[in-house]
């Protein structure tokens, strides 16, 4: 791991790039979405069909990520997904890109997303030292961060400016540059005598489920989790709708929003990748939920004239996104055999996945019935809720402490 830092910075060239063009691309679609439907049902079942197939896959997929060789992994993937935007990019070339087709394409993305994902975060810890696991995860941050930031703008842009064919073949672009990158370097993989070499789908899964709960508190924080991520998705698909109706805003308006939570995750990733910090992980991770949690239910209690108040609301919770996103992979990283994080990964991924998709699918009924503003307002609620109720939980702070020669000491 001597020369980790060029090997992370080759990586993070390429992936840069993708992302960027992945966030350019992903704002264009939702922007050609909401303006031709208007339909907060469309975007709900937009993004379940770039989870459903992931979730599904994501059972699995890590069992064989855990097995064959991660960086070749990610390149497939990264191919297959480039693959199929420029198919979409070919569809509206002609014309024939319908909603159902782009549907289509987003969960057949969703596939190369399903083995990609953990493959990447299932290679940190064999690429990094095991202290400088919470500054990688916060140099990840601010890549995401940047490129979400530039990319709404630069999709507003791209999408007055270029057919959405021409826009569609920037993500192609993106995802090639980061699978040359990725031919560059050595990724390393879990010993040979940590997996066994026979495939068995229900042991691996097995020994996977016995590393997670032989850590104390490591099985609720994973349920959590995903307990607040039920609450949370339905919100985030609402903004580019909050936005537009409740504030009457325009396309420029939606692209600021989006770009703003980019700048608090920027931020909130910059504190991160600065220094070390001694403090308790599941600290960060409760407090980040009691302030997303307050800057969601006061996003949903504000006038239709209190524009601005949004904005700085949406910076706070992409700073508390960020913190705890960063918080929870350090804390999974380092607790985790490397030899079935691609396991874990995947499978916590899809769990997490499946109720998000059912708070999706009520996304319309929602907005249409109980308000927009208010879905904002209960679920900031009960996402605080959460992060209060955790603080109360002394078991949860164990999975936040290593031991290493008899002292225990905060991850």
């Amino acid at each position: 791991m001597n020369n980790w830092k060029k090997v992370f910075a080759i990586i993070w060239t390429g992936q840069f790039f993708s992302i960027l063009t992945s966030s350019l691309v992903n704002f264009a679609i939702i922007l050609w979405l909401t303006f031709e439907t208007k339909s907060a049902e469309t975007l709900a079942f937009a993004t379940i069909s770039a989870l459903l197939p992931q979730a599904m896959l994501g059972l699995f997929s890590g069992i064989l990520i855990d097995r064959w060789s991660r960086k070749w992994i990610m390149i497939l993937s990264d191919s297959f997904i480039a693959f199929c935007t420029f198919i979409l990019a070919v569809l509206f070339y002609f014309g024939q890109a319908e909603v159902w087709a782009i549907y289509t394409l987003l969960a057949l993305r969703s596939v190369g997303s399903a083995f990609h994902m953990p493959s990447m975060q299932a290679s940190i810890p064999l690429l990094a030292p095991e202290s400088q696991l919470l500054r990688v995860a916060g140099i990840n941050q601010i890549i995401q961060s940047v490129c979400n930031i530039a990319g709404p703008a630069l999709g507003a842009l791209a999408i007055t400016m270029l057919d959405m064919t021409y826009v569609l073949m920037l993500d192609v672009a993106g995802a090639l540059l980061a699978c040359t990158s990725l031919l560059f370097v050595t990724i390393p993989n879990p010993k040979p005598g940590e997996t066994k070499t026979k495939l068995n789908l229900w042991q691996d899964l097995r020994e996977a489920q016995r590393e997670v709960t032989s850590h104390k508190g490591m099985t609720l924080l994973f349920l959590l989790s995903i307990l607040a991520t039920l609450f949370i998705m339905p919100i985030s698909v609402l903004f580019p709708l909050m936005t537009l109706n409740h504030f009457s805003g325009s396309a420029y308006q939606m692209s600021l929003v989006e770009a703003i939570w980019s700048v608090g995750s920027l931020a909130g990733g910059l504190v991160l990748s600065l220094r070390q910090y001694k403090v308790n992980k599941i600290v960060l991770i409760n407090s980040m939920y009691i302030l997303l949690g307050i800057s969601f239910l006061f996003s949903g209690l504000l006038p239709p004239t209190a524009f601005v108040w949004f904005v700085i609301l949406t910076a706070i919770e992409g700073v508390s996104g960020s913190v705890y996103y960063a918080s929870f992979m350090a804390v999974v990283q380092t607790k985790v055999n490397p030899a079935v994080l691609g396991r874990v990964f995947s499978i916590f991924m899809s769990i997490s996945m499946f109720p998000s998709m059912i708070g999706l699918m009520g996304t319309g009924y929602i907005a249409d019935n109980i308000g927009i503003s208010n879905t904002f307002a209960i679920g900031g609620l009960v996402v605080c809720a959460i992060g209060i109720i955790s603080f109360f939980i002394p078991s949860l702070f164990a999975v936040g402490r290593l031991t290493i020669e008899g002292k225990t000491r905060n991850i």
